[in-house]
């Protein structure tokens, strides 16, 4: 089997000490806001939007920038981190498709959700401080409970 590979990005929103997290109506996990990025695309411009047409908000990324230019190149938001992601697997364990994550970390000022057309509604959506993350451990990816909580304490530090 051929495995195809899609470049995505995703945010993990961080407001008030807590992440926002959906039960993806597709994948069915609990994850944050994110999606595929466009072929006219850096991987943060797709952050950005993905936040703001899945939960309404402007988010300020929390994401590392190096000074490097030159007349041919700039340096530009840094993800948090970087994971391969087997989305589809099957039967016999061989890998059909994978996801290439740019996974960024966003502040925002407010928790309220209003997501865009076509997006699931604001009552999928929950907020997680990271005892309510930890408390979840056995219902949602460990990655998700993991990266939360080190988004939240990043946050905090701002």
């Amino acid at each position: 089997m051929e495995t195809t590979r899609h470049f995505v990005a995703t945010v993990y929103v961080v407001s008030d000490g807590a992440v926002a997290l959906h039960e993806h109506s597709k994948l069915d996990m609990w994850l944050p806001a994110g999606g595929h990025i466009d072929r006219d695309e850096l991987p943060h411009e797709a952050a950005l939007r993905e936040t703001r047409e899945e939960l309404g908000l402007d988010v300020d990324l929390i994401a590392p920038q190096q000074d490097i230019e030159s007349e041919t190149v700039r340096s530009i938001p840094q993800p948090q981190h970087f994971l391969l992601e087997d989305i589809n697997v099957d039967a016999e364990g061989e890998v059909g498709h994978q996801h290439i994550d740019f996974i960024f970390y966003g502040h925002a000022d407010s928790r309220d959700i209003t997501p865009g057309p076509g997006e699931q509604p604001a009552d999928d959506w929950e907020w997680f401080d990271a005892d309510a993350l930890r408390a979840q451990v056995n219902r949602f990816p460990a990655d998700v409970v993991e990266i939360g909580e080190r988004a939240i304490e990043t946050a905090s530090r701002r």
